[in-house]
């Protein structure tokens, strides 16, 4: 070991006893801090005071270590050691600045060093103060312990006590509270107790206070804001109440007049969450009106009901089945209880029902409804979810024509022409042999332009581009139809082989004589009608698709296009498949989109005939006038925003704030307010010290949002200037002449 490594180990000695005897001198007052904390306080406070005194403490060991730094060692070697020759400084210099001679000393020193141990140069301990400390420490530690807890550290309780006489309280204390939480039992929520005096909890809960005072009163309430109290009852050293929670309050604790003031006297707070009512999903079918496919025999529903303390395990489903037509129809209902699976707070309904056993068929709506209630007692809340329909549609060609006015057939002009496409093209077909190539193409091609314009037609319902005007197709030869082809399985559209105009339909459907027509009139309804539609189209066109319908006539475009390619190619056969399953798509189109229509005309009072040209207007009001009234702004909040508006300064009195109108403007509107509780907190907090700007800025911004917001104004426009007065000037000269 160097001679310099060791001549820091016994500076490191030094310092460390030093930290260590300061530690020991500290530790009393440590002790007798820690305690008055423990006794009068908090225990937080006890810990910041503990950790305030030991971050002083130390401060002052790092001080007092500071001492034995390079100079106290070289003076001690020196005084100590007389054979270093007061040579110790040159074991701590850099030997590059140092002399031939000042090297050669230093090397002497050096071995002096290492051949024999060093001085123990580390302070005495300071046993006796600390000891002294330690005996005083545990004197007002006894003291502190044997001092009444009630009874804050004052001069004259000091005082009174040192002299034998009573000791007068200046406030009473909470020396323990609690607050049991018994929530209902349909919520399936623990019991729970704890010191907290403020709980958020579900409506309908028992709540049980147990408090206990030092001095205790002769008498103890809760008040809540409302004014509604509470009487404390006194059981030995206890006070207990008891209260059911219905709706959120705020709270406090209030003793007799006789009782020293209540100290902290603090506000607490009662939230109670509200029980909401369940919650019904339809999870099958995915649509609210369903139709029957071919061979089906059932149907299968299912519901998932969920609430958050829990619903019912079962529900109700409630089954209409309507049958007839017109005037006609009759209804039966029955229901069949369900039962759930899943958890309590979500539970599945699912029910499998026999079409044949419901007497369900042609012509029929079956109609469910699934009602579920949650576990609250004594009222549970109920749900209903929507009404799930299945259609089974009649036959369409035993519709009579009595019905005409009630079930109108949506989009009929543009359902009629497929089929028509399918008779053209196995005409075509049968003529192959009689026909040359080129003609055989050239007719395949027309019946494709045809297909053209009708996938066009029914594009416009999902939104697609127009692919810019449609060409008429050329006019067919009059070439003879096959045998076989029929000439009157179409839809509208003459019969097979007969020209068509532009829009798919048969020849001789009468237009109008359009080059004989006057020109529209700009901005007349007809005239526009006339330039850019078609005035044969019916309004039910318009007529908005639910999604089951879009995605079947998406369908059909999708085959249409194959058909077209096949068919603008040449290939009629096989674009027969794809035109086929189209026209198929289109019938199911027809079959779900309907529109009922009652045929029903206003009832209006009828005329007395007897008060004809008689004069008599008795009985005849005044019809409303259309404008209302615009509503003013509240006053009282508008009052409330300006005396609060004025924030007092030292030396000035606040404006004085109306708290009575304000408590009267809570309970005439309790929806307004987001949280009245907080409004009722910096009230009273605003009432107990009219001079806290925090108060005042706390209600105030609670009251902002409430205030109505101001009418767009009109800004005034600027003036115009000398040169704009004197022609305004002189606008007015020349008014007067």
């Amino acid at each position: 070991m160097s001679a310099v490594t060791a001549l820091r180990g016994v500076q490191r000695a030094a310092r460390r006893r030093s930290v260590a005897d300061t530690a020991w001198l500290a530790l009393p007052g440590l002790v007798v801090v820690t305690a008055v904390a423990a006794k009068w306080g908090s225990p937080a406070a006890a810990v910041v005071l503990l950790a305030l005194g030991a971050g002083a403490a130390a401060l002052v060991a790092r001080r007092r270590a500071s001492r034995f730094d390079d100079r106290w060692l070289v003076a001690e070697l020196d005084a100590r050691r007389p054979d270093f020759e007061d040579s110790t400084d040159l074991l701590l210099a850099s030997s590059a600045p140092l002399s031939p001679l000042q090297r050669l000393q230093q090397a002497r020193v050096q071995a002096r060093v290492e051949s024999g141990p060093l001085l123990d140069l580390r302070p005495p301990w300071s046993l006796g103060p600390g000891a002294v400390g330690l005996v005083m420490a545990a004197f007002l530690v006894a003291a502190v312990a044997m001092w009444p807890s009630a009874r804050p550290v004052t001069v004259e309780n000091a005082v009174a006590l040192l002299g034998g006489g009573p000791v007068a309280p200046t406030r009473t204390r909470l020396a323990s509270a609690q607050l049991g939480v018994e929530p209902p039992a349909y919520t399936r929520q623990a019991a729970r107790a704890g010191s907290d005096l403020s709980a958020k909890a579900p409506a309908g809960t028992r709540l049980h206070w147990t408090l206990r005072f030092d001095p205790q009163p002769e008498a103890a309430s809760l008040v809540f804001h409302d004014g509604r109290r509470v009487e404390l009852a006194r059981d030995g050293d206890d006070w207990r109440a008891r209260d059911v929670l219905v709706r959120s309050a705020l709270y406090r604790i209030e003793l007799d007049r006789a009782a020293p003031p209540l100290h902290p006297a603090a506000r607490h707070r009662l939230d109670a969450v509200a029980d909401r009512a369940p919650q019904v999903r339809v999870l099958e079918p995915d649509r609210n009106l369903s139709l029957v496919t071919p061979g089906q025999r059932h149907w299968a529903v299912a519901f998932e009901a969920d609430d958050d303390y829990g619903v019912s395990p079962t529900g109700t489903l409630t089954i209409t089945l309507a049958q007839g037509s017109g005037e006609t129809i009759t209804f039966r209902e029955r229901s069949v209880s369900l039962r759930g699976s899943g958890l309590p707070s979500r539970r599945r309904f699912a029910q499998r029902l026999d079409l044949a056993s419901l007497g369900f068929a042609s012509g029929d709506d079956l109609i469910v409804r699934f009602a579920i209630a949650d576990n609250r007692t004594p009222s549970p809340q109920t749900a209903r979810s929507a009404s799930l329909i299945l259609r089974w549609p009649s036959d369409l060609g035993t519709e009579t024509t009595g019905l005409d006015g009630m079930v109108k057939k949506t989009l009929p002009a543009y359902f009629r022409s497929q089929r028509q496409i399918i008779i053209d093209a196995e005409a075509l077909l049968k003529q192959r042999r009689s026909l040359d190539a080129e003609r055989f193409v050239q007719r395949s091609d027309a019946i494709g332009v045809d297909q053209r314009i009708l996938r066009l037609r029914y594009g416009q319902f999902l939104g697609e581009e127009a692919e810019g005007e449609p060409a008429p197709p050329p006019l067919p030869t009059n070439d003879a139809p096959a045998e076989g082809e029929s000439a009157g399985d179409h839809d509208d559209a003459g019969p097979a082989g007969a020209p068509r105009d532009e829009h798919g339909h048969a020849a001789g459907h009468d237009h109008g004589e359009e080059s004989e027509s006057p020109p529209a009139a700009f901005g007349r309804d007809g005239g526009v009608l006339a330039e850019f539609g078609h005035t044969h189209d019916e309004a039910e066109a318009a007529t908005l698709l639910d999604p089951g319908t879009r995605t079947t006539l998406k369908a059909a475009l999708d085959q249409m296009w194959q058909s077209e390619l096949h068919l603008r190619q040449g290939e009629p056969a096989k674009a027969l498949p794809f035109a086929n399953r189209a026209l198929g798509f289109i019938k199911q189109v027809q079959q779900a989109t309907r529109i009922y229509v009652a045929r029903v005309g206003p009832e209006l009072p009828p005329i007395d005939e007897s008060r004809r040209l008689t004069g008599e207007r008795g009985g005849l009001s005044r019809p409303a006038d259309p404008l209302t009234a615009a509503t003013a702004p509240d006053p009282t909040l508008a009052a409330l925003w300006r005396s609060l508006d004025e924030t007092p300064t030292s030396g000035d009195n606040p404006r004085a704030v109306d708290f009575a109108a304000l408590e009267r403007w809570l309970r005439e509107h309790p929806d307004r307010a987001a949280d009245p509780l907080a409004f009722v907190a910096a009230i009273e907090s605003l009432r107990a010290s009219p001079g806290c700007v925090p108060c005042r800025r706390e209600l105030r911004a609670l009251v902002w949002p409430l205030l109505p917001r101001p009418p767009a104004a009109v800004p005034r426009r600027d003036g115009a200037g000398e040169a704009g007065r004197r022609y305004l000037d002189a606008l007015r000269e020349e008014r007067a002449r």
